[in-house]
């Protein structure tokens, strides 16, 4: 997993995200659980709201305590540079880690995103196009900087702000 090194995060807004997860911790543990999380109005509908939390919670206790909360969300204020937004879009995808994105793990993601709009083998002839194109080194994966350079043209980073 490419770990992100968190924005400065000035007293105000620390004060402000604090405020908000004592707001979101409904049974006051100090951590979020799935169902805290899941009342943000912004990832309600998010069908990868499930890597997102994954990602949230570094130690991998199924929680996301304040210190977790705060390193996620600065990645998604507007103050959140190009770089850590980069490498939090690549972490939905590399599922295990490993620092990159394989064939399943791609197709694994789509299949979160379009559900059962698609059939699996159209599905997958998208995943085999993707890796095809993106894979410079052939290696079959995706790695950090084959992702970076397909999706780092696009302006993607700059939709990637939520307001919490």
């Amino acid at each position: 997993m490419l770990f992100t090194v968190p924005q400065p995060v000035d007293t105000e807004e620390i004060k402000r995200l604090g405020k908000r997860f004592r707001k979101l911790d409904l049974d006051n543990s100090g951590a979020l659980s799935v169902d805290e999380f899941m009342s943000l109005p912004e990832l309600q509908q998010n069908p990868l709201v499930q890597r997102v939390i994954e990602i949230f919670d570094v130690d991998g206790n199924g929680e996301v305590d304040f210190k977790e909360f705060i390193q996620g969300v600065s990645q998604f204020s507007v103050k959140g540079d190009k770089e850590s937004k980069m490498k939090f879009f690549f972490n939905i995808y590399d599922m295990d880690k490993d620092g990159y994105i394989s064939n399943g793990e791609l197709f694994q993601v789509l299949k979160m995103m379009v559900g059962s709009n698609l059939r699996d083998t159209q599905l997958q002839q998208i995943v085999d196009k993707t890796i095809t194109n993106a894979d410079t080194d052939q290696d079959g994966r995706i790695s950090y900087d084959e992702f970076c350079a397909v999706v780092g043209n696009t302006d993607i980073h700059k939709k990637m702000v939520v307001d919490v």
